[in-house]
């Protein structure tokens, strides 16, 4: 295998290792993909200003979200079948997290359970939670994710209906993956990752199968979201989530200032500026343009962070500069993890963390807690 030197190194493997319908369900957008493009597009606009001659011996990118101690200021955000990337992937991921000392985030949508993940995690998680119809079921989860010490709680407002994703409609998207023949013969090019997943007991939702009356099967995600995913959810329903859960809350999904005052008026700890990586509204603008507005609305009364099209230290770096106080990537620990496993996602955070530091001492700063829009050319 080549020397992985950045994250696009483990998205190439990753393509090669992992079959096509659970590689196009992490690397794809919505509709036209233009809002999934723009996400890394517009990080690349942005230019730095290099410093020369400046101090820069003694360096750290470490920083706080949520009032916790983190290695640098990127977490793991929620992804869906994760456990579909490779065999257990959810727990792996987790553990090579919070090894690095950064937070990871369970998705409802996982495939290892809440518990799973808990029992094999050496440190506290986040859990994400989209809003069912069947509210006894989300207390339930709520309930799940208190009993496994989880330290925060994600709430996803952006996914009240699920965007069209032309990939995971041809691909016939579903876990475990339906035994055509096109499947069988895709995955017969995949032996690392058959492999794995015979090994483990881990194939379908596993916070959804046993948990929800009359749910045993559960084959098809967009068929089941449309059934149950209430697009009837509004900021009565945070309240009363918030209520439930009782710790620290996130909001995820925010794009729009007015959207981030209700936000931070709500008395939540955190939002984040997310568009869910494009896979929602196609024609929306990029996490990373609407940033600096939502920042100057409501920076001073509630953590704002970003998520979408990091692709790199870099890319963390421009956004702490454009306010952000936290960021989070997943396709970047996704790549990792189809590529190598838990020694994958390991690898992505040594990069993005390596870029950071690297791209901060060129700026001619040695603290990213100094850094401000004033690095940014024509800002």
């Amino acid at each position: 295998m080549s020397v992985i030197t950045c994250i696009e190194d483990l998205r190439v493997l990753a393509k090669r290792r992992v079959p096509r319908m659970f590689y196009d369900y992490a690397d794809s957008g919505s509709w036209t993909e233009s809002t999934y493009r723009a996400n890394e597009a517009d990080f690349a606009a942005l230019k730095l200003r290099q410093r020369v001659a400046v101090d820069i011996d003694r360096r750290s990118v470490r920083g706080r979200m949520l009032g916790q101690d983190v290695a640098m200021p990127v977490a793991l955000a929620p992804t869906g079948l994760t456990g579909m990337q490779h065999a257990d992937g959810e727990i792996l991921a987790a553990r090579a997290a919070a090894r690095f000392g950064v937070p990871f985030t369970l998705s409802t949508m996982s495939i290892c359970s809440i518990e799973d993940v808990a029992a094999h995690s050496p440190a506290p998680f986040w859990f994400q939670l989209y809003v069912m119809r069947d509210r006894g079921f989300i207390a339930d989860l709520i309930a799940r994710a208190k009993a496994a010490n989880c330290s925060a709680l994600m709430l996803t407002l952006d996914l009240q209906i699920l965007g069209q994703r032309h990939k995971d409609l041809k691909n016939g998207l579903s876990a475990p993956p339906k035994p055509t023949l096109a499947n069988l013969l895709n995955i017969a090019l995949k032996p690392r990752w058959a492999l794995g997943m015979l090994g483990t007991r881990r194939r379908q939702f596993g916070n959804i199968v046993g948990h929800v009356k009359g749910v045993d099967d559960m084959g098809s995600l967009s068929e089941w979201t449309a059934q149950q995913f209430d697009p009837s959810l509004s900021w009565r329903d945070v309240e009363w989530i918030k209520q439930q859960w009782g710790g620290k809350l996130i909001l995820k999904g925010v794009m729009d200032a007015e959207d981030a005052r209700a936000a931070a008026a709500s008395g939540a700890d955190a939002l984040i500026v997310s568009n869910h990586g494009g896979r929602q509204l196609d024609g929306a603008p990029s996490s990373i343009a609407a940033l600096p507005a939502i920042v100057d609305a409501v920076g001073r009364d509630i953590e704002v962070w970003l998520d979408g099209g990091i692709r790199s230290g870099q890319d963390v770096f421009k956004a702490v500069a454009l306010g952000a106080r936290g960021t989070l990537i997943g396709r970047a620990f996704l790549y990792g993890l189809g590529a190598m496993g838990e020694a994958g996602v390991t690898r992505a955070l040594e990069i993005i963390q390596r870029e950071l530091d690297l791209t901060m001492a060129f700026c001619g700063y040695t603290d990213l807690n100094q850094v401000d829009r004033s690095v940014l050319i024509g800002r």
